[in-house]
């Protein structure tokens, strides 16, 4: 069998994997910037919205940082993979971009 992933035959955001004859190419995790296997433990450099963690990209919490980063008032932050994002408080709704009460 000839290893044809020594060539680097993938695209930046992919891996490759050399199989009997062959070879494929897969996706690299959601939180790497190019990688050299599967999983957040082999990327080249975290995505944006990840730090690397005993040596595994892992995604930061924007809400449990000391600065806050939704400002509006009765406005939540809610913490999404790889990003945040900021929606009214219980008991209210978004009216032109301020949380009235409902």
């Amino acid at each position: 069998d000839l290893d044809e992933c020594a060539a680097s035959p993938c695209k930046d955001h992919q891996h490759c994997l050399n199989t009997d004859g062959s070879f494929s190419c897969k996706a690299c995790d959601a939180s790497c910037v190019g990688c050299t296997g599967e999983g957040s433990d082999n990327c080249k450099a975290c995505a944006s919205g990840y730090m690397k963690e005993d040596e595994k990209c892992t995604d930061i919490d924007e809400c449990n940082l000391p600065e806050k980063v939704c400002v509006k008032e009765n406005q939540d932050c809610v913490n999404t993979s790889g990003s945040y994002k900021c929606v009214c408080s219980e008991g209210f709704e978004d009216k032109d971009g301020t949380c009235v009460q409902t």
